[in-house]
């Protein structure tokens, strides 16, 4: 049997007014993932427990089988495990956005104008963050580059006692009001103060602004944590496993679980990522592997955007590319199951993550099974006639062993 999980982050949402009322899930085009919803398991999941923040490294936790609440230990550690840094038992990370301030006239207060500085490319910030480094670093405090506008501080024996706010959630709003909060503030406060003198007369940011692109003028600390304790997936189900995204974060959930890590060339985690990789990627790895978790970023950043034009072309380029692709490439297995869903919402208006129950889709190739839907999208969550997983990691038992 084999096994493969296709995510695709935020895809879920809400209903829109300039899409008719409809949701982007039920306004793409999706006839792969439509087909699939008339002959799978429908169910719901909660993939973010009640009271946790509903932050992908939550719930993508979930998915995997394990429970947030005894294994979550933050964001940035996963991140340091995908981009090869090792962290003592007192380590703290924090996952570095650069991102773009936007200043009044004198200079007394700044607005979240954009937590990814449009999208900066690798090698562009990758000269930020080293000459924030060189300048900022000191024997407690180090930065390491990462993939586009995403990278990492490590504190060795830091405060994890922080309130921090993710950048994606402030956008447009002064930031004076979400600066960090707690034991240690003020040391992570002057970090990201004094990144603006440094940055903002930089060469690239001087580059972009010239070009009409949003510059990474400022870094921005969340997403603290320790290195997390977590079994193995092959401990945990009995089998092998390899992942495929674009993204550090869950990259860092794969490594902690032990998978193997596909690399694809041409990975974004937008628009412009190479689908077709990934889906080669999975099903090539299938012939070694019985599990593969596929991870795509796209919806979930078109959704940070509030672009619901781009949100809706991202699910139809996963129902097309991933989706489509995997279905295809999946015929060369004599038995396999595919689950689909959303990580979590991702809402256009609110521009940042929700927490409700999300849809999924189980396809077993050995059942002969007809469903009165002929659509994927959100109602699915509301039918009585589906399978309800309220502690979200439980749906991976079922999956694995159901």
């Amino acid at each position: 049997m084999k096994y493969i999980v296709i995510v695709g982050d935020g895809m879920a949402d809400r209903p829109l007014q300039e899409l008719g009322g409809k949701t982007p899930l039920q306004k793409a085009h999706t006839p792969n993932m439509d087909r699939l919803a008339g002959t799978s398991i429908l169910g719901k999941v909660r993939t973010v427990p009640e009271g946790m923040h509903p932050g992908s490294d939550v719930a993508n936790l979930s998915i995997l089988g394990y429970d947030p609440a005894q294994y979550y230990s933050g964001r940035a550690p996963l991140e340091a495990a995908s981009i090869g840094v090792e962290l003592k038992p007192n380590d703290v990370a924090f996952r570095c956005n650069l991102v773009t301030l936007k200043f009044n006239r004198d200079r007394t207060r700044a607005v979240m104008e954009d937590y990814s500085s449009g999208h900066i490319s690798s090698e562009e910030a990758s000269e930020l963050i080293k000459e924030v480094s060189s300048q900022l670093g000191t024997g407690a405090i180090s930065f390491y580059p990462g993939v586009s506008y995403r990278h990492l501080m490590v504190w060795a024996d830091g405060s994890t006692d922080i309130e921090c706010v993710p950048p994606h959630d402030i956008l447009g709003k002064e930031v004076i009001d979400y600066l960090p909060v707690g034991n240690g503030e003020e040391v992570i406060r002057k970090i990201m103060m004094d990144s603006v003198d440094i940055l903002e007369s930089h060469p690239v940011n001087r580059n972009r602004v010239r070009d009409g692109k949003n510059p990474g003028n400022s870094v921005w600390l969340w997403g603290q944590g320790k290195r997390p304790q977590m079994p193995a997936f092959h401990e945990k189900y009995g089998i092998s496993g390899a992942l495929v995204s674009a993204v550090d974060l869950t990259k860092g959930l794969g490594m902690y679980a032990g998978f193997e890590i596909l690399k694809v060339p041409g990975m974004t985690g937008y628009l412009d990522t190479n689908y077709q990789g990934k889906t080669d990627a999975t099903i090539a790895a299938l012939k070694n592997v019985d599990f593969v978790y596929l991870h795509v970023e796209a919806p979930d950043e078109a959704g940070h955007s509030g672009n619901c034009k781009d949100k809706v072309r991202a699910i139809e380029d996963f129902d097309k590319y991933i989706v489509g692709g995997v279905l295809s490439g999946m015929k060369a297995f004599p038995e396999y199951r595919i689950i689909v869903l959303p990580d979590h919402a991702t809402p256009v208006a609110l521009r940042t993550h929700s927490a409700e129950p999300v849809p999924f889709m189980l396809f077993d190739s050995r059942l002969q099974r007809t469903n009165a839907v002929s659509a994927y999208d959100e109602t699915i969550t509301e039918r009585d006639d589906i399978m309800v997983f309220e502690e979200g990691y439980k749906l991976m038992d079922y999956f694995i062993r159901g």
